[in-house]
């Protein structure tokens, strides 16, 4: 199986602090990209997407980035 990230512009950085999960919108400044891993979670929502992400052990010292995956047509799911 493959899949598409989104662009960029659409991505929420989620990390979790003091036992509060913290997110922010994109777009972020361009970096080079380093990807150390992928979870692919079917969601009904961004909302629902961030939640899963907090729980992620890594969440509490780096942040973990939220991307929708694009469809065949080229929009986002």
């Amino acid at each position: 199986m493959s899949e598409a990230l989104a662009e960029p512009q659409l991505a929420r950085r989620v990390s979790v602090q003091d036992g509060r999960t913290v997110s922010s919108d994109g777009p972020f400044a361009e970096v080079k990209e380093h990807l150390a891993g992928i979870y692919l979670v079917e969601c009904d929502s961004m909302e629902r997407a961030v939640e899963i992400a907090a729980r992620i052990p890594e969440a509490t010292v780096a942040q973990i980035e939220v991307r929708p995956v694009m469809t065949y047509s080229g929009l986002e799911m």
